[in-house]
């Protein structure tokens, strides 16, 4: 990574410039960011105080990928990366069951075949 980064609220809990050298990185969809991270990232500041870190995210151009960026020290650092992920995937399997039981319900108004051709 290149310099540190722009923001200028660092909290007090991370150490500058160490705990800003080497930034836990992952990605997660961008749709996902919205219900985990609340509308405009309104829920980043509850998640730095409570997982005693910085987040910055970073909409990636050329994909529908958000670059999640964790700075702190080390073990703080794979708390909220491994909590992050957690809550991502929870949300996507909450989804894919919304999709299947969608599904099953379209398939259960179908009419019999049969039945169609009156």
């Amino acid at each position: 990574m290149g310099g540190l980064p722009e923001r200028k609220n660092i909290p007090p809990w991370v150490t500058v410039p160490d705990d800003l050298k080497e930034p836990e990185v992952f990605q997660v969809q961008t749709r996902l960011v919205e219900p985990i991270f609340g509308r405009h990232g309104s829920r980043i500041s509850y998640f730095e105080q409570v997982s005693r870190v910085m987040l910055e995210l970073r909409v990636l151009e050329s994909s529908n990928l958000t670059e999640v960026l964790v700075y702190g020290s080390y073990l703080f650092k794979m708390r909220c990366k491994w909590i992050l992920q957690s809550m991502i995937e929870r949300y996507r399997l909450r989804q894919e069951r919304g999709m299947l039981r969608l599904e099953e319900a379209m398939n259960s108004l179908e009419l019999d075949p049969e039945m169609e051709s009156d």
